[in-house]
């Protein structure tokens, strides 16, 4: 719906095209904002999932100061979006993917398997990663008494 509303709003300008602009749709190749290839789109997608779900697990965590994670991971996102516009117009996310492809269609959802598998497997990894890293160790033990010298 969202994609829909961008399109019907863009429309209302006199010299946009869909064609031209592509409603920000992802893409790798000819349709990268920076040609960038397939390779490089899904690494970074891969990378930048992965760094956004450990950033989400880690501030959401039960161990995590309280009420700081919306700003870490508002923060995040925004440092995702600028390291990756020019690769891919950002994904991490297929539900925002997909909207903009149906909108676009042709290549877009020719392309759009990409941002989905990307995503996936770059949150998958991360979820993992993040379970092995944040495994709880078990508590030291207490320290009773005081010691006491040896005979």
């Amino acid at each position: 719906m969202a994609a829909v509303v961008l399109y019907v709003i863009a429309t209302g300008k006199a010299d946009w095209s869909l064609a031209a602009k592509g409603l920000a749709a992802n893409g790798y190749g000819e349709h990268s904002p920076g040609a960038y290839n397939l390779t490089s789109g899904l690494l970074i997608e891969v990378v930048l999932t992965f760094m956004f779900l450990i950033v989400i697990l880690g501030s959401t965590d039960r161990r995590a100061p309280a009420g700081f994670a919306p700003l870490a991971i508002g923060l995040a996102l925004t440092l995702i979006h600028l390291i990756s516009i020019p690769v891919t117009n950002t994904s991490v996310n297929p539900a925002r993917s997909t909207g903009p492809a149906l909108v676009v269609g042709g290549w877009a959802l020719q392309q759009l398997w990409a941002f989905w598998v990307a995503p996936l497997v770059g949150g998958l990894l991360g979820g993992l990663a993040y379970r092995a890293l944040a495994e709880e160790m078990p508590p030291k033990p207490a320290i009773t008494g005081e010691a006491r010298p040896s005979t």
